[in-house]
């Protein structure tokens, strides 16, 4: 019995995962005001600057503070954009959770 269970379990939570992609925000995107135009070029202009930049030459220290600056403008460039986005796990998780629940 517990077989079958967790078989369907993983079976839903599985099928779910597929669509969970085509989950989309209904909302309609706000335009940007100048100021937050002018960051996200300011960024993106950041951004090829680094990309374009001969690592080579870097240290390990260096390179890793390079690394983290891109993620942290990537998540400014997100938070102006207003993009949310669910990771995979997070969706099974919160299924999970309410099915529990319920």
């Amino acid at each position: 019995m517990k077989k079958l269970l967790y078989t369907l379990i993983l079976v839903f939570t599985l099928s779910t995962a597929v669509n969970a992609k085509s989950i989309v925000n209904d909302n309609p995107k706000t335009e940007l005001t100048a100021e937050q135009k002018a960051e996200l070029e300011s960024i993106t202009k950041r951004v090829e600057e680094i990309k374009s930049m001969d690592r080579s030459s870097l240290t390990k220290t260096e390179r890793k503070a390079l690394r983290k600056e891109v993620k942290e403008l990537k998540k400014r460039a997100d938070f102006l954009n207003q993009n949310v986005t669910l990771s995979l796990g997070a969706i099974i998780i919160i299924l999970l959770l309410l099915i529990i629940i319920l």
